[in-house]
């Protein structure tokens, strides 16, 4: 009798990403000759619709003959742009491609509003928000607020944009400039902490957990000089990671809590293409080999 040894097939992912990007040569690395990986961007993309047929492309690349797209970057661009990059991605998993995260849970996470509706909907504590489009409706959230308030970019990551105001002057001036702006205001009521947050990273069914602690800004993201640390969750926070996660629809996120001076655990945020290069290096962790053999399962449904 002659036995057949099963041989796994390569699987060819198509990654948008900037191609030098730390994440992608991650990934290709613990890729190595498993599996077909290829560095696309969302301004190339581009789609056919002619005789019948639904093609899309990103530079050469027919993204219909791919097994699955992982997305680890959300580029800034004008409205039209947005909606078609995300519609791009809806054609693709309607005609089933595997798109990771779905594009309902991109557009969720990187809304703030949204997001923070979502986890409030399904019973999860948020910090007390504030959301407004005039100077005037911001000036009386400020009051509201206490007059210590933290003022957040709508889409935005890694703390960019991010302020916190508790002067009034202050913040009459950044409230005029963003209505002339015509940006949306969002306002959140400061939580004191600890000097810390929690990332709770979620890929599928695996749990990777670190503490960012800064001690010179109450800022906790990496970017802003934050250093990681192992942390061990209970099952109270575990659980709140993973309602936030299926609140948001996202497989695979960085979920952020927030242990509160007042002895509350607030849900301050879910990243839908959350980053690892921190985590990774503080838990010893082949984030990269996780998040491929992860994408690998779905394929294989």
């Amino acid at each position: 009798m002659k036995w057949r040894v099963k041989v796994p097939l390569v699987m060819h992912l198509a990654v948008l990403a900037l191609p030098d990007s730390w994440y992608f040569r991650d990934l290709r690395r613990a890729a190595g000759s498993d599996h077909r990986i290829s560095p696309l961007t969302f301004s190339q993309m581009r789609s056919h619709l002619v005789d019948g047929r639904q093609e899309i492309f990103s530079e050469d690349c027919d993204l219909g003959k791919v097994d699955a797209v992982l997305v680890r970057t959300m580029p800034p661009g004008s409205l039209e742009r947005v909606v078609f990059r995300m519609d791009l991605l809806a054609r693709l998993e309607a005609a089933g491609r595997v798109v990771i995260n779905p594009p309902r849970a991109i557009e969720a996470a990187v809304d703030k509003y949204l997001a923070l509706a979502k986890l409030q909907a399904v019973g999860l504590l948020v910090p007390e928000t504030i959301v407004c489009q005039t100077a005037d409706d911001a000036m009386a959230a400020f009051v509201q607020l206490d007059r210590d308030v933290v003022v957040k970019p709508l889409f935005g990551g890694e703390g960019r944009g991010i302020a916190r105001l508790q002067s009034e002057n202050l913040a009459f001036g950044a409230f005029r400039l963003m209505e002339r702006m015509e940006s949306v205001i969002y306002l959140q009521r400061f939580v004191p902490h600890e000097g810390y947050d929690i990332r709770v990273l979620l890929i599928g069914q695996r749990v990777f957990t670190i503490r960012r602690r800064n001690p010179h800004d109450w800022r906790t993201n990496i970017s802003r000089g934050a250093r990681a640390e192992p942390f061990e969750i209970d099952d109270e926070m575990l659980d709140m990671a993973r309602r936030a996660a299926a609140a948001i629809g996202a497989p695979i996120a960085g979920v952020d809590l927030l242990p509160g001076c007042d002895g509350k655990l607030y849900v301050l945020e879910v990243n839908a293409v959350p980053g690892w290069k921190a985590l990774s290096k503080a838990l010893d962790v082949d984030v990269a080999r996780v998040t491929l053999d992860f994408v690998r399962s779905i394929v294989d449904e």
